[in-house]
């Protein structure tokens, strides 16, 4: 098993409400919406979105990873709407060791609803099936209660605190640390 077995050509995993896919450029305004909202990015690594060009280079990256077979999210669709609503991925992913590290970001509009539990229950599945992973970890902001709770409500356990655990835009940011073992 290695990245390009998955990333090669990365397959689209359905839920109830939600399908997991590939991204693609018509999705830019899907993704504007949500990731230029400053309460969407105060929980994670990059910068809110000040342009729909923002999110166009960001999705042709991902392109660029889906043709290199490397490591890049999918798309969190849903199913009733029709929009892409967020992403999903493993963001870091050591063969040798069966461990995998996940993140994951929602539109505010689709918060408290499930939604993201039900992507992260069925990725976790994902990984243990089909990616040979052994441990399923995810980090979220000690102050990001949400995405905890997330965590919890998918059967992970908490496993403490990882003091300065991450540089985030110029400061060193505490994170509490989930985990799933198979």
């Amino acid at each position: 098993m290695n990245v390009k077995d998955i990333y090669g050509d990365l397959p689209a995993i359905e839920t109830k409400r939600l399908i997991m896919r590939k991204i693609n450029m018509e999705d830019a305004e899907d993704m504007f919406a949500y990731t230029s909202n400053p309460a969407v990015s105060r929980f994670v690594t990059w910068e809110a979105h000040r342009s729909l060009s923002d999110t166009k280079d960001f999705i042709q990256l991902v392109l660029q990873n889906y043709e290199d077979k490397k490591i890049a999210p999918w798309g969190i669709e849903h199913k009733e709407s029709g929009k892409l609503i967020g992403t999903i991925d493993f963001v870091s992913w050591l063969v040798n060791h069966h461990l995998a590290e996940m993140g994951y970001v929602l539109a505010p509009e689709y918060w408290g609803r499930g939604l993201m539990t039900e992507a992260v229950r069925k990725f976790v599945a994902f990984g243990f099936e089909n990616m040979n992973l052994v441990r399923i970890q995810a980090r979220c902001y000690v102050e990001n209660l949400g995405s905890e709770r997330v965590m919890q409500k998918a059967g992970m356990s908490f496993e403490g605190i990882v003091r300065k655990g991450m540089l985030v835009k110029g400061e060193h940011v505490n994170l509490k640390l989930y985990a799933i073992i198979k």
